[in-house]
């Protein structure tokens, strides 16, 4: 690999500081789960946004109220229900009496930091509703253009298990996740820990912002000055070929999810500490940038040991 560049200009001694003050607040709120809290900030870092999949009880929510209080940003929860409707979620325009003319009342999407909690329980028209937020940072309503606040940044929740009533995200809404991260069950010791200690919910109402929209913008400009080699890319490439021949594998990675990834392994390589990406910050991501991006031959082939498989099979040169 290259010589790495300088550190990026942007990324001062003050904001690194405030960068590795939230992330040891969200740790410090959501215990024993220091891997998963670095992909949260990856996704956050990178622009993207963040499912989450797991069974209820394992932190899901508390890892976005969490994040969402370490940011000092705008916080919006949506409690996705089969009733629930587009406009409960992007806004409605009312007809003023006094003006004669429509008034537009923005919905909870209208927010930095959106939890969209239990996404698969929403009919797909309330589901895709989100699709031009995420991909543009825009609502289009009766004609007219919103911009969403800078930075935005969803984080859904779903139950893999419980599929009772549910709607399962089609292809092109999962696309729009950066990441798919699941929880999973703590530790013996972080699991005594949260049974002996302070409950989360009041710990996170006292947790105090380390980071503000501005200062998050200017680490988002630093993950783009992060360098990629000419042999990292090519390395990233050949992971995106060999999905496309796996055996298994139906429908393989886009162009877009190599972006996505080669976005997300620079943001990793920001969050420790370093200007330049190497392989293992691949490594470390392709399976939660790949694994709902690919589709099996077999409805019950999971994209999650696909991915895994086709990492397996490409070498690092």
């Amino acid at each position: 690999m290259d010589s790495s560049p300088p550190v990026p200009r942007m990324l001062t001694d003050e904001l690194r500081q405030a960068l590795l003050d939230a992330q040891q607040q969200v740790n410090a709120l959501v215990l024993g789960k220091a891997h998963e809290v670095r992909l949260a900030f990856v996704a956050l870092l990178s622009g993207g946004h963040l499912l989450i999949e797991d069974l209820p009880g394992l932190g899901k929510t508390t890892l976005a109220h969490a994040l969402a209080s370490s940011l000092g940003l705008g916080f919006q929860r949506v409690q996705f229900t089969s009733d629930l409707l587009p406009a409960d979620v992007l806004g409605v325009s009312i007809l003023d009496p006094g003006s004669r003319e429509f008034a537009f009342h923005p919905g909870p999407v209208f927010t930095h930091v959106l939890l969209a909690d239990e996404i698969n329980r929403a009919p797909p028209r309330t589901q895709s509703a989100l699709l031009e937020a995420m991909a543009e940072q825009q609502v289009t309503l009766d004609g007219q253009t919103h911009a969403l606040p800078d930075p935005f940044f969803v984080i859904a929740t779903q139950n893999p298990v419980d599929l009772s009533g549910t709607f399962p995200l089609p292809d092109s809404q999962l696309d729009r996740f950066l990441l798919r991260l699941a929880m999973g069950y703590p530790n013996v010791d972080a699991e005594r820990e949260l049974l002996r200690g302070v409950d989360r919910r009041d710990l996170i109402a006292r947790a105090t912002p380390k980071l503000d929209d501005q200062q998050v913008r200017a680490l988002r400009e630093a993950v783009l000055q992060v360098h990629a080699s000419d042999a990292l890319i090519d390395y990233v490439q050949a992971l995106l070929t060999r999905s496309r021949q796996h055996a298994g594998v139906r429908v393989g990675l886009s162009p877009r999810a190599g972006l996505a990834l080669l976005r997300a392994a620079k943001a990793h390589a920001l969050l420790l500490g370093r200007a330049h990406v190497i392989p293992e910050d691949v490594q470390t991501l392709f399976i939660g940038v790949a694994g709902h991006r690919l589709v099996g031959e077999a409805e019950s082939s999971a994209g999650a040991a696909l991915a895994k498989a086709i990492l397996q099979t490409v070498p690092v040169d």
